[in-house]
């Protein structure tokens, strides 16, 4: 196993478990406890964890940690405009759809102002007001009840109730993060319900999720990674992750021209 690839295991460890000990770490990987201390010295030096005597232990926000709408909107806005513009080409006029909560399915919204006859139906406060201003007449906007999130999303019984009832041919979900192990998470355990009503209620699955939520593991699971019909990310995704996913998802589509933005 190369370096890099071992790194990315022991993050996930780190972030599964909240820390990880030296010891431990060299027996399961069959090497020397100097070499686990390289690897961590250089996810600390990434900020990615923090060292500490015999091991490792989360660095900043935990797994509940929730970002608001504004401070997300910021993060990677080339990659997701890039991804919110393939996935676009998904939807077709008349289509009955879902946009959950996040900020590159708020990009997405703003590209399918012009698609006639779109029903669309969503937990977002920012999507529904982005279709409500700029949308055709001929468009319908469903916007859930709930409970409002850190991040502008409405979750909760009255959310999971009003989905319920629906019949939607496609979804495009946004996500807190990806991991091998706990599939597509977020750090809100009711707007995971709320995500789950949206996939069960929905024919296809497409996520979108930049490169950055590789790696990174929220509170609660939404799905595995084999729920998703689709998954749209940027070019920036780093080569180990590509082959967990293209054997995992039903299609990954890696969105070309992002590497190197900032």
């Amino acid at each position: 196993m190369l370096a890099r690839q071992r790194q990315a295991v022991i993050l996930e460890r780190v972030r599964a478990a909240g820390g990880v000990r030296v010891t431990e770490l060299a027996t399961e990987f069959g090497v020397s406890d100097m070499t686990i201390r390289r690897d961590l010295e250089t996810l600390h030096d990434q900020g990615l964890l923090a060292k500490v005597h015999g091991g490792a232990t989360l660095a900043g926000p935990g797994s509940t940690d929730e970002p608001g709408f504004r401070a997300k909107s910021v993060r990677q806005s080339v990659e997701k405009a890039a991804i919110a513009g393939q996935a676009a080409g998904l939807v077709r006029p008349g289509a009955a759809i879902a946009l959950s909560a996040g900020t590159t399915t708020a990009e997405l919204a703003r590209r399918l102002t012009d698609v006639p006859g779109l029903t669309v139906v969503t937990n977002s406060l920012p999507v529904a007001e982005i279709l409500h201003v700029g949308g055709r007449p001929d468009q319908t906007v469903v916007l859930t009840g709930g409970v409002r999130t850190p991040s502008d999303a409405l979750v909760g019984p009255l959310a999971v109730a009003a989905i319920g009832a629906l019949h939607l041919d496609l979804l495009f979900l946004g996500v807190h993060g990806i991991s091998e192990r706990a599939g597509f998470t977020t750090p809100n355990l009711m707007e995971a319900d709320t995500d789950r009503a949206l996939v069960a209620a929905a024919d296809r699955l497409v996520v979108l999720a930049d490169h950055t939520k590789w790696g990174t593991v929220g509170i609660s699971s939404i799905v595995g990674l084999d729920a998703a019909d689709v998954l749209v990310t940027d070019d920036r995704l780093e080569p180990d992750a590509r082959r967990v996913l293209e054997d995992r998802v039903g299609e990954l589509v890696i969105v070309p021209g992002t590497e190197g933005a900032e």
